[in-house]
């Protein structure tokens, strides 16, 4: 079996005295790289969705606070600007939390942390993705919403990078991808990494779901997660209940890949996770194009919560929790 290589597509790279954001809203018509300079550029590339995906959030944050400290700002108020930047993806407080506990403004410290964060993520998705591809059968077909590729982390992936693996393994007979509406990560980001990875896959409609289950097994759903409660609900792009919930309804296992910073264990329960609400016009316009009536008012929550009972199976670089619980969530992350 051929081992997948992590690093042929990295959102992000550490340049010594800036960061460079790959622009993730410009894909695939072109490859533009953000430089940002300071907390504040980095804030509002992951406001702006230049870097989305949680890992990836997680790890601009990090060294958004190491230019924060490279320009002698007070790291208790830049940490708070880039925390707000996406109230839902845990992984941005995590990493946040990780850089202040040093307790320290020494940039090069700060700047060892960040990279070991990196690092760290790199391989936890190699670890993740051997974890997941071994549940999956020789000969299955997989289906994959919005965009947990090496564009969503430091590499390699999430639930792409289960797929990644577990086609190298030769044991993918199809794979499916949403559009993912309304930014259309899945149709521009997922499309554009498989087809860069030479996995041929289809892609299809988010109404398509229902359908494609109907006339096609599907044996697996693996999505990724941006924040996941201690009982194991799970926040993830909007559409991934509701997918969840179809895939039950046709005998397919939803499986839910993210790295153990991801677990919110504060959190109790789906109910407790913010959804972040973002504007009308991601909803009524295309890359400024209006497509629906002027004015018309719009409901966009930009994440679900698929709650534990619907997962089969949550997989970290810690191992495999099957039909989580509240108590095997914790036992794992203890």
């Amino acid at each position: 079996m051929s081992a997948p290589s992590p690093n042929l597509v990295q959102p992000l790279r550490w340049q010594g005295d800036h960061l460079q954001v790959l622009d993730q809203r410009q894909l695939p018509q072109s490859e533009i790289w953000l430089q940002c300079r300071n907390a504040d550029d980095v804030a509002a590339a992951i406001h702006g969705m230049a870097v989305r995906g949680a890992p990836a959030i997680g790890i601009a944050a990090a060294f958004g606070l190491v230019l924060a400290a490279r320009a002698s700002e007070p790291l208790a108020a830049a940490a708070q600007r880039l925390n707000a930047a996406r109230p839902t993806a845990v992984n941005l407080r995590w990493a946040l939390a990780r850089l202040m506990a040093l307790g320290t403004a020494d940039a090069a410290v700060l700047v060892a942390e960040a990279q070991a964060i990196f690092d760290e993520d790199l391989q936890q998705n190699l670890t993740m993705a051997r974890f997941g591809a071994d549940l999956i059968e020789a000969g299955s077909r997989v289906l994959t919403h919005c965009n947990t590729g090496a564009l969503a982390t430091a590499g390699h992936g999430t639930a792409l990078g289960v797929i990644r693996t577990a086609w190298a393994d030769g044991r993918l007979a199809g794979v499916y991808n949403t559009e993912t509406r309304p930014w259309m990560q899945g149709a521009r980001l997922t499309a554009w990494e498989l087809q860069r990875e030479g996995i041929p896959s289809r892609l299809i409609a988010d109404a398509a779901v229902a359908e494609l289950m109907r006339t096609e097994r599907i044996d697996w759903l693996i999505v990724g997660a941006d924040r996941i409660a201690a009982n194991g609900d799970t926040a993830n792009k909007i559409g991934t209940h509701t997918l969840a919930i179809v895939a039950r309804a046709f005998g397919a296992r939803v499986m839910v890949v993210a790295p153990s910073g991801t677990f919110d264990l504060e959190t109790a329960d789906g109910s407790a996770i913010p959804i972040e609400q973002r504007g009308a016009e991601e909803l009524t316009a295309y890359r400024g194009q209006q497509v629906a009536p002027a004015g018309v008012a719009a409901f966009n929550p930009v994440f679900d919560i698929t709650p534990a009972t619907r997962v089969d199976a949550l997989v970290s670089e810690r191992g495999v929790i099957r039909d989580p619980d509240a108590t095997k969530v914790r036992a794992m992350m203890a």
